[in-house]
């Protein structure tokens, strides 16, 4: 026997779908299922702060224009 804990979606018709590891073979199986009371709430997570550094420019003379990069391509 054993035991896997994993999370099941439930369809409004009832039906349950269910991803197991892939080392069990197809076939049929005696299953026992625990259901907890409530759904899984998934909380939105806050956007991620990052700090900001001023670097200023690398050198004056440098540009990063297309045309500077790219020459007369101008790709």
């Amino acid at each position: 026997m054993r035991t896997i804990e994993t999370t099941a979606i439930i369809t409004p018709a009832g039906a349950i779908t269910v991803q197991v590891p892939p080392d069990i073979p197809p076939g049929e199986y005696r299953v026992v299922m625990v259901v907890d009371e409530q759904p899984i709430v998934k909380e939105k997570r806050p956007p991620l702060k990052f700090s900001v550094y001023p670097v200023g420019l690398v050198s004056k003379d440098m540009t990063f224009r297309r045309e500077d990069l790219y020459g007369e391509w101008g790709r």
